[in-house]
């Protein structure tokens, strides 16, 4: 076979990597407070090994009054109370360690919470040395201009604080002033910060929202009128890349870790300037435009998907295109800010539930870049889709539903939209078995638990060998086998057909064809090649079934005898 790639891409530990990612509140509570722990975590480390999976990524689990579930954070360098104490943490990550498992921390250093002593510090008075950590605006300069909040409840990012008679800068919540990252001694800080938990041993940081850290501190007045310009804006700052090639020489570059940003309002032309090996910054950021690919008007979503899967292909085919020759991508469809991957791209019915989840795991699995996979898809979890508001904690959700309020909005038809969309849906308890609370707790939990927990839950799952959980151990395993799945070259076949999504990875060692069925109807291909004589490493039907047409949700790899692409 000719030369398709893996000789000429760097083998990295982090490119071969299966993240998996913890929500820690809502994983396994130890101590029946009704709240996930370090604890909980460290009770399961033998089932986290048994998935196969090589790192675990960590929401944030620093000293934090909660108002955004810890990405408000008040000490860097603690633990927060209801996870548990710094003990914990050194169990928890010897236990990975000695499993073979790299661990990751939420890096939050856009905001603070306003509760963090550098806050308290900088709103006591204008001329305390932590004023110039936090973004001001004195009142008597007027108004200042404009900027967007995405948590606030009237989208204001400007909030009055009457001690020093000032406006700090929120992008988030009231509760989460933004830091100045213009002022080095805040950004030696942050070094500092970070060099204490990487000598600590942990293997790497996931950077929340950290394509808005720097700010164009003249504030202009801006022209626009959308979220997304906004969040555009922010990710442009003028210092951005320098500041981020500084952490890098200052921190980053002196440890064998996995960085990986968040990358809110990043566009496509954008990304190489934070990946390229050449520039000295990180080496991953995941994007949101496969996750807010929008639904179809409702006359157009039977039958599945939902969406238009042709511009589903187009987006994620994009995307690695840039990564042909210079950095690295990620990929996933579910995480703690959306709703629960099955329910979003698959099928909740009982009838389609968990072959569309298999589905989607042999997606994730099968593309090139490193896979980020949220704990609780691997046994099919969907969306609990409350009906009374008091039932939610998110706090974009809450705040968007005090604005309908006050200005007398449809509140109906925003709840009926969050039974989809609201990030609550992908932080109800992990449904370990079919008890109370789904053995996640013995106290009351602190989200419900989705009642389906009954029929869906890892203890069915573990001893049934055509279950999610095990499907999702046999296709690591496959990619860990197979390495064309990491580094082969993709090529998208069949762009324009509307149910199934195929393409091949090939290397020069092998040629794999992937074949997904997204709808949950029969549904054929066209490919330029036959097939028949290859090899079939899985399907989610459990059968040996390799050519013909695609079942409901059906999902197939085939190993090529011959690569027909050559």
């Amino acid at each position: 076979m000719t030369n398709k790639g893996l000789s000429s891409i760097k083998r990295e530990w982090w490119k071969e990597a299966v993240v998996y990612q913890i929500y820690p509140r809502s994983f396994q509570d130890s101590n029946n407070d009704g709240i996930g722990d370090l604890g909980g975590i460290i009770q399961r480390l033998d089932y986290i090994k048994s998935l196969g999976v090589d790192v675990v990524w960590l929401n944030p689990i620093f000293s934090s009054p909660n108002d955004d579930n810890g990405y408000d954070i008040s000490d860097y360098r603690q633990i927060m109370s209801d996870f548990g104490k710094m003990h914990d943490f050194d169990e928890l990550l010897q236990g990975l360690h000695e499993r073979g498992i790299k661990l990751v921390l939420d890096l939050v250093a856009n905001h603070s919470s306003d509760e963090h002593e550098w806050f308290k510090q900088s709103r006591s008075s204008r001329n305390n040395p932590c004023r110039d950590y936090y973004h001001w605006w004195p009142a008597e300069k007027g108004q200042p201009p404009h900027r967007f909040s995405i948590f606030d409840v009237h989208s204001d990012a400007w909030m009055y604080d009457e001690a020093s008679n000032a406006y700090y800068l929120h992008y988030f919540s009231r509760k989460q002033p933004d830091l100045n990252w213009e002022n080095p001694k805040l950004r030696k800080e942050i070094y500092e910060m970070m060099h204490f938990w990487l000598k600590k041993g942990v293997d790497g940081f996931r950077m929340d929202v950290i394509s808005f850290i720097s700010k164009d501190t003249d504030f202009p007045e801006l022209p626009f009128s959308h979220e997304q310009e906004f969040l555009q804006h922010y990710a442009k700052g003028p210092k951005l890349h320098e500041y981020l090639q500084e952490m890098n020489r200052e921190v980053l570059s002196h440890y064998d870790i996995l960085t990986v940003a968040e990358g809110a309002g990043v566009k496509r032309e954008d990304v190489l300037n934070f990946v390229d090996e050449d520039r000295g910054e990180l080496q991953m950021l995941y994007h949101f435009e496969g996750t807010d690919l929008k639904n179809l008007p409702w006359e157009n979503q039977q039958p599945n998907p939902r969406y238009d899967l042709r511009e589903f292909k187009r987006i994620y085919s994009e995307w690695d295109e840039i990564f042909s020759s210079k950095g690295w991508g990620t990929i996933y469809l579910g995480n703690h800010d959306q709703p629960r991957m099955v329910s979003r791209w698959g099928n909740d019915a009982p009838e389609f539930r968990f072959l569309s989840s298999k589905m989607l795991t042999t997606f994730l699995l099968s593309m090139r870049a490193t896979p980020f996979y949220y704990a609780g898809d691997e046994i099919a979890m969907s969306n609990i889709r409350f009906s009374n508001i008091d039932d939610y904690n998110d706090i974009a959700t809450l705040n968007k539903y005090r604005k309908l309020e006050e200005e007398g909005g449809d509140e109906y038809t925003y709840l009926e939209e969050m039974k989809e969309f609201s990030r609550d849906n992908g932080r109800t308890p992990i449904q370990w078995d079919s008890s109370v609370n789904a053995g996640f707790t013995n106290g009351k939990p602190w989200l419900k638990v989705n009642p389906d927990h009954l029929e869906v839950n890892a203890e069915v799952q573990e001893n049934d060998e055509s279950s999610s959980l095990n499907y999702f151990r046999r296709m690591i395993q496959l990619r860990k086998d197979h390495k064309a799945m990491v580094y082969g070259k993709y090529t998208l076949l069949d762009k324009l057909n509307p149910a199934v999504y195929t393409y091949t990875r090939e290397s020069e060692e092998e040629a794999l064809l992937v074949l997904l069925n997204f709808s949950q109807k029969e549904a054929g291909f066209s490919l330029p090649f036959e097939f028949g004589d290859g090899i079939l490493l899985i399907n989610n039907y459990n059968d040996d079934l390799k050519t013909g047409a695609l079942r409901p949700y059906e999902a197939r790899i085939i190993q090529l005898k011959t690569n027909p692409l050559s």
